[in-house]
């Protein structure tokens, strides 16, 4: 007579990690931020097993990586999170079998294999952070894994193209997969060579050149700088990498003794775009002996700069009066064309010093909601006004406030849920005057009898 076996008792968190991807239930974009929380501390238990329990460890990643998979048609993630989230849990496994001790080449070959079919390219830019957590003798599998596949794709004949997929495609993507490796290996031969195959990126040479100062290679390095520039400029919007090799350019001057030209390059890209990142790269190679008379003919160029990164800079340096100057002269419209983030800080410096023109900034921050109908920040641009007229009184400058009404009422009228609310602040009672949730909170306890 047959016996039945008895099912392996589940472990209790893999029931944890089903739980948390909800299976079946759909994941809208508002709740994706406390979706992803709760797999993170999921995920946080799994890591605490790495050192004790590896390979169960081990095992629980590849389930949750699956469950991932699984659960990616029934979330709306436009943010992302959830891709960073699977990254992490990558990296998580590749530590948990490199701490039980499992065999790298088929660690590597397991990975590069779900990298190869990642339908969602929630693997797209795993490399990154994937070989940081990798061990030398990881990082030396995942390289041949890699290599071998990477030079596969040369025999594939074009006939037979469509059958392989895209080899062009492929080549690329394991060749960015390669370059993350000799990056972490510090490897500037292979990585050059790699590179040499084709018209390396500003992002190689950047790459070539970092490797090379790290070595004190500075000569060196600068090549690769102006080889990456020179690819820069072929590109008319650029790139964060050349932005990054031109800050490059000026330390390897300075090292090389060369501290004056880097002084002047500096120069040419704040006249070119004078901001306050501009400026701090300025005065970090203008001598300390010179800074002063560099200052101020930053703030002379700088005048022709645009009012959003000029108020930026105004405020950064303390040059509080030319800030008043161009606020003064700058139109309502193109002052509401700018982002709170710019124009508020100005109006909460000027408001003491100069009423008059903190009043037309938050005008200007009031009416950007209004115009922009946005209706969950109506208290924020109800409290805007109420600032502005604070500011004309304290100026006297009674008729821009009636003014202001009058434009708000001519305009918005209609925004019922706005208009009640700056009524009540027309006639004298503004969102400050009005007890906060605490008072009422107390009064309504006082109302009822202390116990």
């Amino acid at each position: 007579m047959m016996t039945r076996r008895r099912p392996q008792p589940r472990d209790p968190l893999e029931a944890a990690v089903e739980a948390a991807l909800q299976p079946g239930r759909f994941i809208a974009y508002r709740a994706g931020s406390d979706f992803v929380s709760s797999l993170e501390e999921i995920a946080g238990q799994i890591e605490k097993l790495v050192r004790t329990d590896p390979e169960r460890a081990g095992g629980l990643y590849e389930t949750f990586l699956g469950g991932c998979y699984e659960k990616a048609e029934e979330l709306d993630d436009s943010s992302g999170s959830f891709g960073m989230f699977v990254e992490s849990l990558y990296c998580g496994w590749i530590k948990a079998r490199q701490a039980a001790g499992s065999d790298a080449d088929e660690t590597a070959k397991l990975l590069l294999d779900r990298m190869d079919s990642d339908p969602y390219g929630f693997a797209y830019t795993l490399e990154g952070d994937a070989v940081k957590v990798m061990n030398k003798d990881g990082l030396a599998a995942f390289e041949r894994q890699v290599k071998a596949r990477f030079d596969a794709t040369d025999a594939v004949e074009p006939a037979l193209a469509p059958a392989h997929g895209n080899p062009a495609h492929a080549r690329r993507r394991r060749g960015a997969i390669l370059r993350a490796i000799y990056t972490q290996q510090r490897d500037v031969r292979a990585y050059v060579a790699l590179c040499e195959q084709a018209e390396p990126s500003a992002q190689d040479c950047l790459a070539v050149a970092t490797m090379l100062r790290t070595r004190r290679k500075r000569d060196a390095a600068l090549a690769w700088v102006d080889r990456g520039l020179a690819v820069e400029k072929k590109h008319p919007h650029g790139s964060m990498a050349g932005h990054d090799l031109a800050k490059m350019r000026r330390e390897l001057l300075t090292r090389l003794g060369r501290s004056r030209d880097a002084l002047e390059e500096a120069w040419a890209e704040f006249r070119e775009d004078p901001n306050e990142f501009s400026y701090e790269e300025l005065m970090r190679f203008a001598p300390k002996t010179e800074r002063a008379a560099w200052h101020a003919k930053a703030i002379d160029a700088a005048e022709r700069a645009e009012l959003g990164p000029l108020i930026d800079l105004l405020l950064k340096t303390k040059e509080i009066e030319r800030l008043v100057e161009r606020l003064r002269t700058a139109t309502d419209a193109e002052i509401e064309a700018l982002s709170h983030y710019r124009t508020e800080p100005a109006a909460k410096r000027l408001a003491k010093s100069h009423p008059d023109v903190a009043a037309k900034v938050y005008r200007a921050l009031g009416m950007r909601i209004l115009v922009a109908k946005r209706s969950k920040y109506y208290a924020a641009a109800l409290s805007n006004f109420e600032d502005a007229k604070r500011c004309y009184a304290r100026s006297s400058l009674h008729r821009d406030w009636e003014a202001l009404v009058a434009d708000v009422r001519r305009a918005h009228h209609r925004k019922a849920g706005f208009m009640t609310g700056f009524e009540r602040l027309v006639a004298g009672q503004g969102p400050r005057d009005e007890p906060s949730f605490l008072e009422r909170a107390r009064s309504r306890w006082s109302a009822r009898g202390e116990p």
